[in-house]
């Protein structure tokens, strides 16, 4: 009877406590004070792109504002304002926003000290402040924050003694009142060590035993009542959803792994989601798993990758790759991981749902007899999935190269916004390697000639495919269909060169686009694509001089300077071939002109 009273009190206790999570974002009259907090934000800063446009005071959900993602409660979870020019001062509404988890404010013009009300939020994971005009002393409200992964303050002109930031990375670099004129005398830190104070090693041998038995007992009642309210919880989950409670036995957790915040799922939870992966769930396929369409037990709809074959050669090293590469890479022009799981014999990956596919699905669709992607739209994924490959190459640590970039691979969210997925290929690289050598993956029509006649990668990779996928934009055709749809001899490369050449750019428009397009824009798009797509790599711009190019910012002079390459005289030393088609039928690298990969 004892025992029922108790299991009742702490049920009711579990389900108020529970109420209060829940209602945690609002006031007693039912405003949401994540969205009071976000509001004074934009009003405090300058934003010359309007990239805060659609933040409205009068919505009472901010999940579905741009730059924002919000946990499955609907608090605020990743704030995300990179590469925009915002200038201003940080503001201190920020550190209302209690359940972040990632916050970026990187390549910006913020300028003044940064506010102690950061230190207020406790889930904070990930915090960028780089690359700004940041000044004063780095607040000592930082060092509470304790489940801190990076800290970047690299870049800005701080002052002061730095305080103990409980953080595994620390990158005050760049920072020359702190770290000198030259900024080599200034490391990463690694994450501080904790050490006992020496009033606590001063005790005496008797003191030590009576807190060791004090302790012992705290940690046995504790551990007993943490038990009790598990049981607890676990009953309640089941009355609450009426479902079976089951432990999945073959779950294998490596604790090696760490992955922040993302969320574990198991195997039973997404099979139930995607219908026992129906094949009707199916959104595509790659060389490494199939993507199906799933619908998590709250509602959520879900993307999930299912590996093939992870315990062969390169499966569980691609599960390793893709969980801990694309946890770290956060950025609103590349695909989100959400979750994972990991048993003894599947690896699946669970990502956001991307409502309008992918770009190569998408090219040849009409809505209302008018192309879905139209000139406007062709031009803002160009420019997104730049700033995606910028962030990957330029302002990730270590910096990433995708190794696939291609229309199938550029994901599109409910606004048509371009999104970089399919991380499965990437390869992280540390600083001071400037490429690396695998087995060649990719697909072919995508794949740079260095990386065909050598097997070497490098972010010069990335930027021929990214070349190859201004072309895929702009013909409306995907590189590897080239041949068979359009019925031209060659590749997609070769025929695009010959036209320009030529001066007959409206022969290799889209023809879907009726003549809708901008003559300007589409030269210059023709010109940023050569300027990728030159078989030697280093000729190619870096992908930030590219994103400048694709804004109207120096095309003009790399074009002309590129014009006077003596490029006769690089193939004749080089030996290499002519044309891209010559590279595909040399190399032995390459079997057969095959899809190594896929959309997810």
């Amino acid at each position: 009877m004892e025992h029922t009273r108790l299991v009742s009190w702490l049920l009711c206790s579990l389900l108020l406590l529970m109420m209060e999570i829940s209602a945690a974002v609002l006031s007693p009259s039912g405003i949401n004070y994540e969205v009071l907090a976000l509001m004074a934000i934009k009003n405090e800063l300058d934003d010359p792109h309007n990239v805060l446009e659609n933040w409205d005071s009068n919505s009472v959900d901010p999940c579905s504002w741009r730059m924002i993602t919000c946990n499955l409660d609907g608090s605020v979870s990743v704030l995300l304002l990179q590469n925009n020019a915002i200038s201003g001062q940080i503001p201190t509404a920020i550190g209302s926003l209690e359940k972040l988890q990632t916050l970026d404010l990187s390549n910006n013009d913020f300028s003044g000290e940064i506010p102690n009300s950061l230190g207020g939020l406790k889930n904070l994971n990930y915090l960028r402040l780089n690359n700004n005009s940041l000044t004063g002393p780095c607040p000592q409200s930082l060092s509470n924050i304790e489940g801190l992964t990076l800290v970047d303050l690299s870049y800005n002109n701080l002052s002061g003694s730095l305080p103990r930031i409980p953080a595994r990375t620390l990158k005050i670099v760049g920072n020359p009142l702190i770290c000198g004129p030259k900024s080599n005398n200034c490391s990463t830190l690694p994450e501080p060590l904790s050490f006992p104070p020496d009033a606590l090693r001063a005790q005496s041998d008797g003191s030590k035993k009576s807190h060791h038995v004090a302790i012992a007992f705290s940690a046995s009642f504790g551990a007993a009542f943490v038990f009790v309210i598990i049981i607890v919880f676990l009953v309640w989950w089941r009355y609450r959803h009426n479902k079976q409670i089951f432990f999945d036995v073959n779950e294998q957790y490596d604790p090696e792994v760490r992955l922040g915040h993302l969320k574990r799922y198991t195997f039973k939870e997404l099979r139930a989601a995607t219908d026992h992966f129906n094949s009707k769930n199916i959104l595509g396929r790659g060389g490494f798993g199939i993507v199906y369409k799933a619908s998590l037990n709250d509602g959520t709809i879900v993307a999930v990758k299912r590996l093939k074959d992870y315990n062969a050669a390169g499966g569980e090293i691609q599960f390793q790759t893709e969980v801990e590469t694309i946890s770290l890479a956060v950025h609103r022009n590349l695909l989100r991981l959400c979750g994972f799981c990991s048993t003894q014999n599947e690896r699946l990956l669970v990502y956001p749902y991307m409502a309008n596919g992918s770009v190569a699905s998408r090219l040849k669709d009409h809505i209302h007899g008018q192309p879905a992607l139209d000139w406007t739209r062709r031009k803002r994924i160009a420019l997104g999935t730049a700033r995606g490959l910028v962030y990957l190459h330029e302002q990730c640590d270590p910096k990433i190269i995708h190794r696939d970039v291609k229309a199938a691979n550029i994901l599109l969210d409910e606004d048509f916004e371009a999104v970089v997925g399919d991380f499965g290929l990437a390869k992280l690289l540390d600083h001071r390697d400037s490429h690396v050598t695998t087995a060649v993956r990719g697909t072919v029509g995508h794949i740079a000639p260095e990386y065909l006649s050598t097997g070497q990668s490098s972010e010069k990779t990335d930027v021929f495919g990214f070349g190859i996928l201004l072309l895929e934009l702009i013909t409306g055709h995907k590189a590897l269909d080239f041949g068979r749809a359009a019925n031209q001899k060659g590749v997609m490369l070769d025929w695009v060169k010959k036209l320009h050449q030529d001066g007959r750019l409206n022969q290799m428009v889209d023809k879907d686009l009726k003549g809708n397009f901008d003559r300007v824009e589409l030269e210059e798009m023709v010109q940023v694509a050569l300027l990728c797509t030159q078989f030697n790599p280093s000729h190619r711009p870096k992908m930030s001089d590219i994103l400048k190019m694709l804004e109207g910012d120096g095309l003009a002079e790399r074009w002309e300077a590129s014009q006077r390459i003596e490029t006769p005289r690089f193939r004749s030393c080089e030996s290499h071939p002519q044309r891209y088609s010559d590279f595909i039928e040399e190399s032995s690298l390459i079997v057969e002109a095959m899809e190594l990969s896929g959309p997810r």
